[in-house]
C-alpha cells in the first residue's frame, strides 16, 4: 500500500512514517505522516494527505470492501521506522524490539546513541546495544519531559522562522 500512495504523499511535502491495516468489523488503513521541512503535523496537513490518498484508492481500488481511511501524526511518542529516524532522535530515550534474542533478550529500552552502518547503537542500565536494524519488529520514542521540552522549543523555532 505504502509504495502505492508514497509518490503522491512526497510530492505534496511529507514523509510517510508509517502504514497499517488493520482488518475487522470495519477495516482501518492508518496512515502516520509528517512535513518534509519541520516533522510537523497539523489537521490541515492530515486533510491534505487524506484527500490525496483517498483519491488514489478510489481510482486502484486495492482494498475489497469498506474500510476507514486515518491519517495522523506520528505524536510525540512516535514509532522509529526508518534507520534515519534513530540518528534524528539520538539521545533520546527509545523501547526498541528485536525478533531474535540478543544476550537472551527481544526488548531493549535506552538512551539512542544514533547508528553504525545498519545498526542502531542504544545504551541503557549501564550496558551499550548494537542492534541490527533489519530485525527490529517495533521502537518508539519513549515519552519523556525531556522529549517534551524538545519538542515545544522546535515548535517555538519553527513559529518564529515563520
Amino acid at each position: 500500500m505504502e509504495k502505492l500512495i508514497a509518490p503522491a504523499v512526497e510530492a505534496l511535502g511529507y514523509d510517510i512514517v508509517r502504514v497499517a491495516f488493520s482488518d475487522g468489523d470495519r477495516a482501518v488503513l492508518q496512515i502516520m505522516a509528517e512535513r518534509k521541512t519541520d516533522g510537523g503535523m497539523s489537521v490541515d496537513d492530515c486533510a491534505e494527505v487524506s484527500r490525496t490518498v483517498a483519491a488514489i484508492l478510489d481510482v486502484e481500488d486495492p482494498i475489497s470492501g469498506p474500510y476507514n481511511l486515518e491519517v495522523s501524526s506520528p505524536g510525540l511518542d512516535r514509532p522509529l521506522t526508518r534507520l534515519a529516524d534513530f540518528d534524528r532522535f539520538a539521545n533520546f530515550e527509545a523501547k526498541v524490539e528485536v525478533g531474535t534474542p540478543i544476550d537472551g533478550r527481544r526488548r531493549f529500552a535506552g538512551r539512542l546513541r544514533g547508528v553504525a552502518g545498519q545498526d542502531i547503537i542504544l545504551e541503557g542500565e549501564g550496558e551499550r546495544w548494537q542492534l541490527p536494524f533489519a530485525d527490529v519488529t517495533k521502537a518508539k520514542l519513549r515519552l519523556t519531559d525531556e522529549l517534551i521540552a524538545a519538542s515545544q522549543a522546535s515548535r517555538a523555532t519553527s513559529a518564529n522562522d515563520a
